[in-house]
């Protein structure tokens, strides 16, 4: 518990997860315009 406690004191910890998070959501979008993109070359009946 106390090295869960040192590790939720640390910025560089919230830092990384931070930058994560950021990660996750740019690449998610990115995700639904690849998609998008995509499904907007197939027929209408096939959408």
């Amino acid at each position: 518990m106390a090295e869960f406690l040192a590790l939720a004191r640390d910025p560089h910890a919230w830092a990384a997860l931070a930058t994560l998070i950021v990660m996750e959501v740019v690449l998610g979008i990115d995700n639904l315009i690849f998609i998008s993109i995509l499904t907007n070359k197939l027929p209408e009946h096939q959408r």
